[in-house]
Order: structure tokens, then sequence, then C-alpha cells
């Protein structure tokens, strides 16, 4: 019974890993349609990672201090997710370009994360009392 739902449960995870390959695949040549042809599709990837980077930006220098030790908490969150990623990048690709880069990123959202846990730990030293 148990091996039967696991066998389920991968199946349905095959599909959805194969949907969003598919999805990731079409969605420069859909802009591309929808415009008529006019937009590049690398124009079209350039433009948000330009946007990306002024938001994030904004976004990063707006913070209060009192909110960067919950933020830099999120950012680890946010990186787990990204480890996530970079596992199934190198467990279920099919060529060696893309377990390389899934290594990578693999490998600097590690040191992220440990990175992000040691900031942490000290911004919340500063807030403790000390003994006397």
């Amino acid at each position: 019974m148990a091996s039967q739902a696991m066998d389920q449960a991968l199946q349905q995870l095959n599909d959805a890993v194969t949907a969003v390959m598919t999805a990731a695949a079409q969605a420069p040549d859909s802009v591309s349609a929808v415009s008529g042809g006019a937009i590049d599709p690398f124009v079209f990837q350039l433009a948000i990672f330009v946007l990306a980077i002024f938001v994030g930006y904004y976004v990063v220098w707006s913070v209060t201090p009192a909110l960067h030790t919950p933020l830099m908490a999120v950012t680890n969150a946010i990186s787990s997710v990204i480890v996530v990623g970079a596992l199934l990048a190198v467990g279920i690709s099919a060529s060696g370009l893309a377990t390389g880069f899934g290594f990578v990123a693999l490998v600097l959202v590690s040191v992220n994360i440990v990175g992000g846990f040691l900031v942490t730990q000290r911004m919340l030293a500063m807030y403790k009392k000390k003994d006397k």
C-alpha cells in the first residue's frame, strides 16, 4: 500500500516537473507570439532581470535595522527553496551542463545559508542582555 502511494506521488512529481520544464521552455516563444514577434525573447528576459535588480535594490535599502533579522530569516527560507531547485537540476538533468550549473548553485546557496545563519545569530546576540 505504501509502495503504491509512493509510486503515485513520484509519478505526480514527475508530471509536475515535466509541466514546469515545458512551460519554462515555451515562455519566451509565447511572449514573442503575443507581441507578434516584435519583442525578442532575450530582450524580454533582460528587461525582467533589470527590473528585478531595481526592485531588489529598493526593497533591501528601505528596510529598517529593526527588521533586518527577520528579513535575513526570510532570505534563508528563500535560499532553501533554491537548494531544492538545485538538487532537482543536479539529479534530474539530462545534460552535463545542467548538472554543473546545479552543482554550482548548490554550493553557492549553501554558503549563502550558512552565512545568513551566522549573521542572524550575531544580530540576535546584540540584543541579549549582558552579564554583569
